[in-house]
């Protein structure tokens, strides 16, 4: 059976350089390089992440020898489902190097109750209500602010967005050191933000999967997959809790200007919003076909809200990095657990040019 020193002697023969350099690309000395990979002295755990960020493994495979699925996945899928999962993988073994170094995934699941039930659209249901409940509590509400900030705030998983390609709209990644939710960046923050809600029912359902790809989360073909149906239901509550909605909608008739109104105050599309009042019985059939054909623009352009639309595209069509993953390899770093070289990998910056930064802005009490 293979030792952390022979995973370690692996590597260099694959990256086709000589122990001094080696050794100089990981921080250590030649000296100490040797005695860790001769027995003498064991590898650290800081030595063990500078190697793990530097050479692109995880530190489960350096401690263990063996891959997580995810990266497993990662490495044998193709096209823009391999640059996903990669993204990911990197992700979730960041988190999960984090946790030896005392820092785990700050996840906060719902109660295993709200996930009762024999039909899995009512699943969902139950589970966005119990979720709702928990952003309640913490005196937030979905339709006001950052989802995605909300989402690590409440649940705690770590949410990033990446320009994953078109026809590709996100993932989520879960296991034992790590709850992800992938998205892709997009000129339609509608689609987007179900995307988002649709990941985190994933999640929170704690679905028996490594790794949930959704190309398309409207892919007709999916709506016979118990699991997709379960998603799609939880978004649809959770982004439209249905006291808020009736509160919205209230007794006057619902006019086509009130309609596009309510889709901006959701931050929904038109179709999301159609099913979702056809299904609590506030319109009917014929109303949900001929309201589900407008498209997100011309709902922001009746309610004359197209500034606040383009101002939502131009945020959804952004990159985003983990906010918990950045707070906790900085934490990490400070503390002296780690070497500033996984934040400023994190970030995508040279480590040099970051150490300057951080160093200057504490000669300035802190200030950016």
């Amino acid at each position: 059976m293979s030792s952390i020193s022979d995973r370690v002697r692996s590597l260099i023969d694959q990256s086709g350089l000589n122990l001094h350099d080696f050794a100089d690309q990981v921080d250590l000395d030649a000296e100490q390089l040797t005695e860790c990979l001769g027995g003498t002295s064991p590898f650290s755990s800081v030595d063990l992440a500078v190697i793990a960020d530097e050479f692109h493994v995880s530190m489960d495979w350096l401690l263990t020898g063996v891959e997580p699925p995810l990266a497993v996945a990662a490495r044998t899928t193709t096209g823009k489902a391999a640059e996903a999962l990669a993204t990911a993988r990197d992700y979730v073994a960041r988190r999960a190097d984090l946790d030896k170094f005392g820092y785990p995934q700050p996840w906060r699941p719902v109660s295993p109750a709200a996930r009762s039930g024999s039909v899995y659209a009512a699943q969902g249901e139950a589970l966005a209500k119990s979720a709702l409940r928990a952003v309640e509590r913490q005196g937030r509400s979905v339709s006001q602010g950052s989802l995605l900030e909300l989402i690590e705030a409440v649940f705690g998983a770590d949410v990033a967005v990446e320009p994953l390609g078109d026809g590709f709209d996100g993932l989520a990644a879960m296991g034992q050191d790590a709850k992800l939710i992938l998205l892709s960046t997009t000129s339609n923050p509608a689609r987007q933000r179900f995307t988002l809600a649709h990941e985190l029912g994933h999640l929170l359902a704690d679905d028996d999967q490594d790794v949930h790809l959704d190309r398309d989360i409207f892919d007709r073909a999916q709506k016979n997959d118990p699991s997709e149906q379960r998603a799609n239901a939880f978004a649809s509550v959770f982004l439209l809790p249905e006291q808020s909605l009736r509160e919205a909608v209230g007794a006057a008739r619902l006019t086509r200007e009130r309609f596009g109104a309510l889709c901006c105050d959701f931050m929904v599309s038109p179709e999301t919003l159609a099913y979702r009042l056809l299904k609590l019985r506030v319109i009917d059939a014929g109303a949900c076909d001929y309201y589900k054909r407008m498209t997100v623009r011309e709902a922001a352009a009746v309610a004359g809200r197209v500034e606040e639309l383009d101002r939502r595209v131009a945020a959804s069509e952004g990159k985003r990095l983990p906010g918990l993953l950045v707070r906790d390899t900085r934490a990490a770093y400070e503390a002296g657990k780690a070497t500033l070289r996984p934040y400023a990998s994190l970030l995508g910056v040279d480590v040099d040019a970051l150490r300057d930064q951080l160093a200057t802005d504490q000669d300035n009490g802190g200030a950016a």
